[in-house]
C-alpha cells in the first residue's frame, strides 16, 4: 500500500506540474494580450479625442456650395445642410463626450469611493445615512434627475457633468461598502485600531489601497453609461447646447432630415458612439478578468 502510495505522490509531483505549465503559460499570455488590448483601446480613443480637438474649427465651419452631399472620398461621412463635413463633426462630437463622461465619471467615482470609506468606519449612524441615500438616488430614474439637474444649473457642460456625476455613483458605492465591511473584520485593521490609528489614516492607508482594483473596474464601467445619458439628455435639449458640436447635437439636428434621405447624419454618428460605448465595456470586462484571475485548475 505505501508503494503505491509513493508512485501516486511521485507520478502527481513532477507529471502533474508539467501538466500545468502550457494552462500556466495560456493563463500568463492571455492576460497578457488582455493588458496589451487595454492599452490599445485607450491609444485609439485618445488619438479621437485629440483629433476632434485639433478637427473643432473644420466641424462648424460651413460651406453651403457643399450641402447635403453623400458619403464620398472628399467627404466619408457625407455633409450636412451646412455643408459642415460630418467626419469631423462624428469625432468633435465624440471628443466633447469623451471629455465630458471621463470627468463626471472620475467625480462620481471619487463620490462613491469616500461615501463607501465613511458607511464601512463611521459607525451605524453614518451607515443608515449613506444606505438611505443610495436607495434614494436609485429609486429615482436616471435620465429625469439627469434632466432636472441639468436643468437646473443651466444645462451646459457644467449641468451635464454635475447630473451625471450625482446620479451614477450609488452602484459603485455599495459594492465598495460590501467589500469594506468584509476588509473591516481583517485581523490586521482590529491590530491598526488597537494601536490607535484613526480613522482617516486607517482608511487611507490600510482600506482604500485593497480596493482599488473594484474601484478600477468600477471607473471604466460608469464610462459608458456617463457617454450614453450625455448623449441622451443633450439629444432631449436639456444637456449641451446647439452650437457645440456633440453626438447628441448631431443626432437631434439629423431627425429632422431623415425622410428626406439623408441616412448618413445619423447612422454615422450613431455607429460611432456606439462602437465607443461597446469599447469600453469590453476593456472593463477585461480589467476585471485581470485584476481577478481564475485559479488555475487541473
Amino acid at each position: 500500500m505505501s508503494s503505491r502510495g509513493n508512485a501516486a505522490s511521485r507520478m502527481d509531483g513532477p507529471a502533474s506540474q508539467a501538466f500545468h505549465v502550457p494552462v500556466l503559460i495560456g493563463r500568463f499570455g492571455g492576460r497578457r494580450a488582455l493588458a496589451a488590448t487595454c492599452l490599445a483601446v485607450m491609444a485609439v480613443l485618445a488619438s479621437v479625442v485629440v483629433a476632434g480637438r485639433v478637427l473643432e474649427p473644420v466641424a462648424v465651419a460651413t460651406d453651403f456650395t457643399a450641402r447635403n452631399l453623400a458619403p464620398s472620398w472628399s467627404h466619408p461621412f457625407g455633409t450636412d445642410w451646412m455643408g459642415r463635413d460630418m467626419l469631423a463633426r462624428t469625432l468633435a462630437g465624440l471628443s466633447t463626450s469623451v471629455m465630458v463622461g471621463l470627468g463626471a465619471a472620475a467625480v462620481s467615482s471619487v463620490l462613491a469611493l469616500a461615501l463607501a470609506a465613511v458607511s464601512a468606519l463611521g459607525g451605524r449612524l453614518a451607515d443608515a445615512a449613506v444606505g438611505w441615500c443610495i436607495d434614494v438616488v436609485m429609486g429615482v430614474p436616471h435620465l429625469v434627475l439627469l434632466i432636472l439637474i441639468s436643468y437646473a444649473l443651466g444645462r451646459g457642460a457644467l449641468g451635464v457633468s454635475v447630473g451625471i456625476a450625482v446620479t451614477h455613483w450609488p452602484s459603485l458605492a455599495r459594492v465598495l461598502r460590501a467589500e469594506l465591511l468584509q476588509l473591516k473584520e481583517r485581523p490586521f485593521i482590529a491590530c491598526s485600531r488597537a494601536l490607535g490609528v484613526g480613522g482617516a489614516r486607517l482608511a487611507l492607508r490600510h482600506m482604500v489601497p485593497h480596493v482599488l482594483p473594484q474601484y478600477l473596474i468600477g471607473l471604466v464601467l460608469l464610462f459608458p453609461h456617463a457617454i450614453l445619458h450625455e448623449a441622451s439628455i443633450t439629444f432631449l435639449g436639456f444637456g449641451l447646447p446647439p452650437e457645440q458640436p456633440a453626438i447628441g447635437v448631431i443626432l437631434s439636428e439629423a431627425m429632422s432630415y431623415l425622410t428626406s434621405g439623408a441616412w448618413w447624419l445619423a447612422v454615422f454618428p450613431g455607429v460611432a458612439l456606439l462602437a465607443v460605448v461597446l469599447l469600453f465595456d469590453r476593456v472593463g470586462a477585461a480589467l476585471r478578468r485581470l485584476v481577478t484571475p481564475e485559479e488555475v485548475q487541473a
